[in-house]
């Protein structure tokens, strides 16, 4: 069976248009290929990040990682953490699997888990982008629990994002 198919767009240019802010990584260099490290077999690891410039009334954030180029018609959600209090400009590498601040959560992956899943493509894909997404919230909590899907998430970020901070890298198996 071939995998063959044409390149999703950015998701992102998909969405209603808002301002953007300043999202760096000491682990992710944008549009560059993933370490190690952020590779569901060998180091399953989110990455380190941190922001600056989000917007005036920004009361928390919500991280996410996502790969439109899953043979999926729906992509594949590596990591969604909801509520990120107003205050953390950053996450360490290794974030998703220690205590989160404040009352932020995980909600679960495509893979089944709460926390981060490394670059997993199919063998022999096109190369995949992995899109590591901070996302200024206007409200305090983004109003979803534990048991939301990323779909969910998504489409209240869609009414309460503020800007977008993103850089994405790339991995092929």
């Amino acid at each position: 069976m071939s995998l063959d198919r044409p390149v999703a767009p950015n998701p992102y240019d998909l969405l209603p248009r808002v301002p953007s802010f300043s999202v760096t990584s000491t682990d992710v260099t944008d549009g560059a290929p993933l370490d190690d490290d952020q590779v569901a077999a060998t180091g399953n690891t989110s990455p380190q990040l941190s922001w600056s410039g989000a917007p005036e009334g920004t009361q928390s954030y919500v991280v996410t990682c996502f790969d439109p180029d899953a043979p999926t018609p729906s992509g594949f959600w590596h990591w969604v953490l909801v509520d990120l209090p107003a205050d953390v400009t950053s996450l360490d590498t290794g974030a998703a699997s220690a205590t989160l601040p404040g009352k932020a959560f995980h909600v679960r992956n495509d893979g089944g888990e709460k926390g981060f899943m490394g670059a997993a493509p199919p063998e022999g894909d096109m190369s995949h982008r992995y899109f590591f997404v901070v996302h200024a919230v206007s409200e305090p909590s983004l109003g979803v629990d534990d048991s939301a899907s990323p779909a969910v998430v998504s489409f209240n970020l869609a009414f309460k994002t503020l800007a977008r901070a993103i850089i994405h890298g790339t991995y092929q198996h």
